[in-house]
């Protein structure tokens, strides 16, 4: 596990330098500066939430990694239910606070920004949460330690750059 965790260590490094990229856009939009924590720890939720349903399943023997798998399918609806449920709202608080701190971002902007980034990283968040749970348990490595450091990481690195991706598209 330590090498693995220290890899991703490293590769946290992205995140941060593409957030420093951004620093000036962070700073004339507050709305966006709501949205980073709020958005890449979500992810990381969504995802430590799909792992933990996908490994439990594969202890009961109901894993099978095919969206024909009802229990799958089941966690996927759930992931993009509570995804945009909970970018949505984010979206909306954020513009809020944005505002109040001399934002000029429409609710309209934010919230657009918020639901295609939260729909793009929950599309990520099953992705890799699959992958790993299956990665994992070919390697011989329990899924209940590996996966959730492995998705939140990931989803922390890829979260910001989806993030950014889509203030770049938007403004």
């Amino acid at each position: 596990m330590v090498p693995l965790l220290a890899a991703l260590s490293v590769l946290q490094l992205v995140s941060g330098s593409v957030l420093e990229t951004f620093e000036e856009t962070l700073l004339e939009n507050p709305a966006l500066l709501v949205l980073v924590p709020v958005q890449i720890g979500t992810a990381g939720n969504l995802a430590s939430i799909m792992c933990s349903r996908l490994t439990t399943q594969l202890y009961l023997g109901t894993y099978e990694p095919s969206l024909s798998n009802p229990g799958v399918r089941a966690n996927v609806v759930a992931v993009f239910g509570l995804a945009a449920t909970v970018f949505g709202a984010v979206g909306i608080a954020a513009w809020a606070i944005g505002t109040v701190l001399g934002g000029v971002l429409g609710l309209g902007e934010v919230l657009f920004i918020s639901l295609l980034s939260g729909l793009l990283l929950a599309v990520l968040v099953v992705t890799t949460s699959i992958v790993s749970v299956e990665a994992s348990y070919r390697i011989g490595l329990n899924p209940d330690d590996t996966t959730i450091p492995i998705v939140t990481n990931v989803c922390d690195i890829t979260g910001v750059l989806i993030l950014f991706a889509v203030v770049s598209i938007v403004l």
